[in-house]
C-alpha cells in the first residue's frame, strides 16, 4: 500500500511541477517579450522624433 501511495505522490508531484514550470515559463516569457517589445518600440519612436 505504501509503495502505491509513494508512486502516486511522486507522479502527481512530477506532473504538477512540470505543469507549473511550463505555465510559469510561458507567462514569464510572454511578459518579458511584451515588456521588451514595448520598451524597444518606445525607444525607437523617441529616437525617430529626436533625430527628425
Amino acid at each position: 500500500m505504501d509503495g502505491w501511495k509513494d508512486g502516486w505522490m511522486d507522479g502527481w508531484m512530477d506532473g504538477w511541477m512540470d505543469g507549473w514550470m511550463d505555465g510559469w515559463m510561458d507567462g514569464w516569457m510572454d511578459g518579458w517579450m511584451d515588456g521588451w517589445m514595448d520598451g524597444w518600440m518606445d525607444g525607437y519612436v523617441l529616437l525617430m522624433l529626436v533625430t527628425s
